[in-house]
């Protein structure tokens, strides 16, 4: 059973047990959708100051809606289009601190000001993108960037 943990304020002992949360859930669970659908309730649970978080998978040369948490959303990205399918073309992590200054961007919800995006790349194959919007301009530091690629990498192990 899932408990909601009372984070410290200390962004790296928090981070860490965030990754243990996350461990937890997909422990010994080969559905992919149940474990995004888990990873995304978890980073919503977690993560303040979002609007929007989930998952855009690969299929059919574009990224269709996976698993999330917030209001509905876009159902397909083309490949390079938005920030998605831009961090997907370029098979790197995106930060976009005004999403008014990304050129293309496809606004899915008009709240959202900043937004980062994580491609999921396994055995060099496009699988996804993890996408977390937030309602608030330079709401994604180094710090996120740099913890929320480590939880990519702990759930790619479920994605195997």
């Amino acid at each position: 059973m899932f408990q909601t943990v009372n984070y410290s304020g200390d962004i790296h002992k928090d981070y860490d047990s965030l990754f243990q949360q996350l461990q937890a859930l997909i422990h010994d669970e080969k559905d992919h959708i149940a474990n995004l659908a888990n990873a995304a309730a978890l980073l919503n649970q977690f993560l303040e100051e979002i609007n929007w978080v989930g998952f855009y998978l690969w299929k059919e040369n574009g990224l269709v809606l996976g698993p999330f948490q917030g209001l509905p959303a876009c159902i397909r990205i083309p490949y390079g289009k938005g920030v998605c399918g831009t961090a997907i073309k370029k098979r790197q992590t995106i930060r976009v601190n005004d999403v008014n200054h990304f050129p293309g961007h496809i606004a899915c919800d008009n709240r959202s000001q900043s937004e980062i995006v994580i491609p999921i790349i396994i055995k060099d194959e496009i699988y996804g993108v993890l996408d977390i919007d937030s309602p608030i301009k330079n709401r994604f530091h180094d710090i996120d960037q740099v913890y929320l690629e480590k939880f990519i990498k702990i759930l790619k192990g479920a994605l195997l």
